[in-house]
């Protein structure tokens, strides 16, 4: 077209003022107007081409590759041929209804413990009286079931004993269930605008949106105290806001590009501070916006100053926004919980004595600087806990493998309060164990003895930690310990009760006392072992003194008896800064994993979730066979995967021709395609994959957060079939298309429909009837009634 102008422009110089338009025959003024004129045939004969390609079979000839600066320009996402929806229409106001009738429906039944109510309404007691509690995923999740006790006026002291337990009466079951069943029916709106902002037709997105109504897995997860419905929300409104956001890279800094961003973030760094598994859905967003930054970078337009300003601005939304959000929850959870509760012995003494009663009221105002004659008792810090222990029983004097023994007395690290537990810090040369007068506090570098309270024999190492026992056989006593302050610095270099952390070095071997974590035989009375080590860097040789008192009694017949007594006097309470506790407890969750059930019968593998294989029984009436059972919908579960599969090999098949130059679907339509590998399918896979390689135990619910993108992904494929077969014989095959998907929205209704009874769990059911909804061997439900 280029070159055909050009000569016309050529001609307009030579050519009189009449001419004969060559096309029609018709005389025209000038040149000027025989131009035009060409021009406008020109490209009405383009626009008849172009239709009759339409009409015909798709060209499957070779045509010129798109240039390089084109394809930058088209993987812009505002510029494909399909504009995004912008906002919440009446199909959306209608998911959203939907969503509210079926997880509202009966929402107070079954009036019982279901499931993992069991943990979770147990820490909205929690949260509602100040105690403090250890749980292994983030607090948000949870704090929004305690706000929702809070204002229904719970008083947090029901005892969630054991799953089927009935609530008493009062006990606001429906406000407590209510948040998450609200967060369930807004996840099916959020998943349809998420599919329009991705060019998806309307029909398609609302599509998925019916087909997540109609699953019956993640409606039995949105009916009641369970974290999921808010982890799935939080996903997919921050995938959304991420891809709202790149239709504004024209407007960078912009207030919507900004807000975009920072919202899409902040829903993504509230899904972790739910779960850990929101990091996977938060590194989809990071994809997003990497790529996006990917695509500016051949745009001359841009200068490297810009590209500079907008890589800093993607990278503080990356990592500040989440990390705010992570730490707000946190913020709040340390801050509402400052009283003692029953998981106070996970953390570390000085995390315990930084609460209001619990040890507190144990080891308030006991001394606090260890010197010679301070008892004490000796926790290893970090990881199990457990006490320095020992007794009278010593070690075999042979192994079961035949190796000899000191057969000194054992000493070992107990889990339980002990009067066993107890030690005397005594000077090498002092033999009088009280304290004296001026007191001799314990510095960093001290050499000590450490004398058992009960034995008054000394801790001593030769092939193994014990208590020296005098056998006059020429082994003489290697009793000398190496005190070693690992925060000397906020003590001024003297051993403290409660906050100093310490390593114990034997003399002269230089290693360091150590708790293996082993378990000892029935010698050892199955107590845990203890060790010296020559790494002495590792998190297992820190110690601290939890309990201390000073020795006041003469004669080790005296003192022990004091020990065994032992009540420490309260007297103040220590203090730990608020950043000190989180760091700690988030060494805490990331060694102590309670959720870990070796063995369940209803566990299940990875591969099992895509083929549905097997479900989990969540609550069971102890009157008939009336219960709740964790299963997806079938018609749609097998359509999502197989959708998986059918995308893989649409995209293989146009990659491989692609390479030919054979170009089967227009710029746009692949461009679309591409985003929704780059979101959907990845967003799958980035949930999915990791689960083969965690050691773990799982169950169905944990596939939830990557079923939502295989559901997303299968209304993808029904769009994009939709789409080429308008262009294959005038469009007439779309008709037995929309036939076939509605033969299988009447399945998946169907099975909606019969199995809603085990959704619901407000139906008793039969034995008969309860077999024949095992469409499958593994699916496991329960029959405890004839």
């Amino acid at each position: 077209m280029a070159v055909e102008d050009s000569d016309l422009r050529q001609r307009k110089k030579k050519s009189p003022k009449k001419a004969t338009d060559a096309i029609t025959g018709q005389v025209v003024d000038d040149d000027e107007d025989l131009v035009k004129t060409g021009i406008e045939k020109l490209k009405k004969i383009k626009k008849s081409l172009v239709a009759s390609s339409d009409s015909d079979e798709p060209d499957t000839k070779s045509k010129p590759k798109p240039s390089r600066s084109a394809a930058a320009s088209s993987s812009a996402p505002a510029s494909g041929g399909v504009q995004p929806h912008h906002g919440f229409d009446g199909v959306a106001l209608l998911l959203l209804v939907g969503g509210l009738l079926t997880r509202l429906h009966q929402l107070g039944l079954p009036r019982a413990i279901v499931f993992d109510e069991l943990h979770f309404g147990k820490f909205a007691g929690y949260y509602v009286n100040n105690m403090f509690f250890f749980d292994s995923q983030p607090p948000l999740g949870k704090q929004l079931l305690a706000l929702a006790a809070h204002f229904a006026g719970f008083d947090g002291n029901f005892n969630f004993d054991r799953i089927g337990s009935e609530y008493p009466e009062g006990f606001p079951v429906y406000a407590l269930r209510l948040l998450p069943a609200v967060a369930g029916s807004l996840l099916l709106p959020a998943s349809y605008c998420l599919l329009r902002q991705l060019g998806v037709s309307r029909p398609a997105a609302g599509l998925a949106g019916l087909l997540l109504l109609l699953d019956n897995a993640v409606l039995v997860q949105s009916r009641f105290m369970l974290m999921e419905p808010f982890l799935l929300l939080f996903s997919v409104l921050g995938v959304f806001c991420l891809v709202r956001f790149r239709h504004y890279r024209e407007r960078p800094f912009s207030l919507p590009w900004l807000g975009w961003l920072t919202a899409g973030f902040v829903f993504l760094g509230a899904a972790t501070s739910v779960r850990y598994s929101g990091l996977l859905t938060l590194l989809l967003g990071a994809v997003i916006v990497c790529r996006d930054f990917w695509t500016l970078i051949p745009d001359r337009r841009v200068t490297s100053g810009q590209l500079l300003a907008q890589l800093a601005a993607r990278a503080l939304a990356v990592l500040a926004v989440p990390l705010l959000v992570y730490g707000a929850s946190f913020y709040a959870h340390l801050t509402v919980l400052h009283k003692a509760g029953a998981h106070d012995n996970v953390m570390t003494s000085a995390f315990q004595a930084s609460l209001d009663g619990g040890l507190a009221s144990i080891i308030q105002n006991q001394p606090l600087e260890v010197g010679h004659g301070s008892q004490v008792t000796l926790r290893h810090t970090l990881g199990r806990t457990c006490w320095l222990h020992s007794h009278e029983g010593v070690y075999p004097v042979k192994y079961d493998d035949d190796r000899g023994s000191s057969h000194q007395q054992q000493v070992s690290c107990y889990s339980y309060k002990d009067v066993n537990n107890w030690w005397i810090v005594k000077q090498p040369d002092i033999d009088d164990m009280r304290v004296t007068s001026p007191f001799k506090p314990v510095k960093h570098g001290d050499i000590i003895q450490l004398v058992h309270g009960m034995t008054s024999r000394a801790l001593n190492s030769h092939d193994e930690v014990s208590c020296y026992i005098d056998y006059n056989i020429s082994m003489p006593a290697q009793n000398l310990w190496k005190v070693e302050l690992l925060n000397g610095k906020d003590t001024g270099n003297v051993w403290h009760a409660i906050v100093s952390q310490v390593r114990l070095i034997h003399q002269p071997s230089g290693t360091a006392l150590k708790f293996t974590g082993q378990q000892l035989p029935d010698w050892g009375h199955n107590q845990l072992e203890v060790t010296c080590d020559k790494v002495v860097q590792q998190d297992d040789t820190i110690w601290n003194a939890e309990e201390h008192r000073y020795t006041l009694a003469e004669g080790s017949e005296k003192q022990q008896e004091d020990m065994a007594g032992a009540e420490m006097l309260p007297l103040s309470s220590a203090r730990l800064s608020l950043w000190a506790k989180f760091t700690e407890l988030q060494l805490k969750m990331l060694f102590n994993n309670q959720e870990t059930v070796q063995g369940h019968m209803y566990a299940s593998d990875p591969l099992d979730w895509l083929s549905l294989k097997r479900g989990v029984a969540y609550w069971i009436s102890p009157d008939s066979n009336a219960q709740v059972h964790f299963l997806g919908n079938a018609a749609v579960w097998l359509a999502a995967s197989a959708s998986l599969a059918a995308y893989a090999g649409i995209m293989g098949i146009y990659l491989l021709r692609r390479r030919r130059e054979c170009y089967d679907i227009p710029e746009d339509e692949w461009d679309k395609m591409c985003d929704l590998g780059l979101i959907v399918l990845l967003g799958f896979a980035l949930n999915y994959l990791p689960y083969f390689i965690i050691d773990h135990t799982f169950f169905l619910h944990h596939y939830l957060p990557a079923y939502i993108f295989a559901v997303l992904m299968s209304a993808c494929i029904v769009d994009h079939v939709f789409v080429l077969l308008g262009r294959v014989a005038g469009g007439w095959l779309r008709l037995p298309a929309a036939a076939g998907v509605l033969l299988w929205l009447a399945a998946a209704v169907y099975t909606f429909i019969r199995f809603s009874v085990v959704t619901y769990g407000t139906t008793p059911l039969s034995a008969p009837e309860v077999q024949a909804l095992a469409w499958r061997d593994t699916w496991d439900l329960i029959v405890h009634k004839p």
